[in-house]
């Protein structure tokens, strides 16, 4: 009998589970009456901000997201609390100032926060180091995320090299974060016992149900020895969203890695769900579309997202009988501009510019803004050279940029303060609008009304004028 090591679950249905697969509508208030039940699992950790949960609050629900997790927090007393964050992107679509960045983790810190999964997009590791210092200063759990990806620079050799450095930088935990679904149980096998060889610190898998694998990928990397896996509550598992919790619970049990978790009271937090679940396909917001298996994800390393935006692109273009041509044309533009992995946003660049390339009949005869950002070299170093004629076709004879990106950002905290000091009401609000200024502002601007109105009728009652 192997050693006992039961192994640690992550619960993902308050983050992920719901970004993945309803669009990341999920309420403050569904999420608040489960919690007490929730806190008596024993979960490693539960993931319940970060990532478009920050956005969507703001822009579709008029929700503060700072005041969800202080609630949250409220709720899990004996529970940690885990965001993601995008290195020196936050949770914004730009890189921030050193400034914004530190000031950003601690306020998550401060408001509740435990462990923050930090991750970029290309893997570079110079995107990390501010916030992963940030993150130690505040006493936090700095866990770096690496964005899991295939390609001829993506060896065994290369994860770990960068599962090295990472130890080095002095984070507390590694995650291998495969958001397409990639990753197959017996190459899971061989990068997880590798790495468990090569560095000391925890090790993390998580990964997405869309290519089908992902719960057999989880039971090789828990015999290979993984420290946590991300799961979510069967109602917002499986599709595009992570494996179900109860059916990870019940594989390993009576096994060396038994978690211990008790299946009748995640069958009390399911039925909880369920109705939410049930609401969702009735309104249209689950489309079932997302909660199947997308067998291409793996033929063309493309994650499901891409795959749809993509879709979209071309119907606009009236051009959807290119389809095939764009799917042959993605992977040449991903090695033209250094072969990134194909998370935010790197896949939305690689997926448009490779329509562009298609639509318009010559490859580069237009390029986007943020392909010239790339190949300009602000969203920091690929694993691997731009192709130099392609450089030189989209930039000309402009220097590229071979510093940390975020050298060239000026600190700008106070520069943003004194911008949205009409709405401040606290230290946070400063930075909700540095990551979304328009969609922070209208959502002051909703605040402002709402109390208005309460204060309003507060004022009536106390004339005597209001019905008692």
């Amino acid at each position: 009998m192997a050693e006992k090591k039961p192994i640690k679950i992550t619960e993902t249905v308050l983050r992920d589970a719901h970004q993945s697969l309803i669009a990341t509508r999920m309420t403050t208030e569904q999420m608040l009456p489960i919690v007490d039940k929730m806190d008596k699992v024993g979960y490693h950790s539960v993931e319940c901000w970060g990532g478009a949960t920050f956005d969507a609050s703001l822009r579709f629900l008029k929700e503060d997201p700072w005041e969800r997790l202080r609630k949250l927090r409220d709720g899990f007393k004996n529970t940690k609390l885990q965001m993601l964050f995008r290195g020196q992107n936050i949770l914004g679509y730009r890189h921030y100032a050193d400034d914004v960045v530190e000031y950003f983790v601690q306020k998550s810190i401060a408001n509740g926060i435990d462990i923050i999964r930090i991750f970029d997009c290309l893997n570079d590791m110079r995107n990390l180091e501010c916030a992963v210092n940030a993150a130690k200063k505040e006493k936090g759990h700095a866990q770096i995320a690496l964005s899991y990806t295939l390609g001829d620079a993506y060896t065994l050799e290369y994860w770990k090299d960068i599962a090295k450095k990472i130890e080095d930088m002095g984070a507390d935990s590694i995650c291998f974060k495969d958001m397409a679904g990639l990753l197959v149980p017996y190459q899971a096998t061989e990068l997880i016992s590798t790495l468990k060889e090569t560095v000391h610190i925890p090790i993390q898998l998580h990964t997405h149900y869309t290519s089908g694998v992902a719960s057999m990928t989880y039971l090789k990397a828990v015999e290979a020895g993984v420290d946590v896996i991300d799961t979510a509550m069967s109602p917002f598992a499986m599709g595009t969203s992570q494996p179900a919790t109860e059916v990870m619970v019940e594989t390993f049990k009576g096994t060396p890695y038994d978690s211990g978790l008790d299946q009748n009271l995640l069958a009390e937090i399911a039925d909880y769900f369920r109705p939410i679940q049930e609401e969702a396909l009735a309104t249209g917001l689950l489309n079932p579309k997302v909660m199947g298996v997308n067998i291409k994800t793996l033929l063309y390393q493309v994650p499901g997202g891409m795959l749809s935006n993509m879709v979209s692109q071309l119907k606009e273009q009236n051009a959807s009988d290119k389809y095939y041509d764009v799917l042959e044309e993605i992977p040449k533009v991903r090695k033209d501009l250094g072969e990134p992995p194909l998370v935010t946003p790197s896949s939305q660049i690689v997926g448009t510019q490779a329509v562009l390339n298609v639509v318009m009949g010559e490859r580069y005869k237009m390029a986007t803004k943020e392909t010239k950002a790339v190949l300009s070299g602000e969203y920091g170093q690929t694993v691997k050279p731009f192709d130099e004629e392609i450089q030189k076709k989209v930039i000309g004879d402009k220097e590229p940029i071979t510093c940390r990106p975020a050298d060239l950002i000026e600190n700008e905290l106070d520069k943003i303060r004194q911008e949205c000091s009409e709405w401040i009401e606290q230290d946070e609000d400063v930075l909700s609008y540095a990551l979304f200024p328009q969609v922070a502002t209208e959502f002051f601007k909703y605040r402002n009304a709402q109390k208005n109105k309460v204060d309003q009728n507060v004022a009536d009652t106390e004339n005597g004028s209001y019905p008692v």
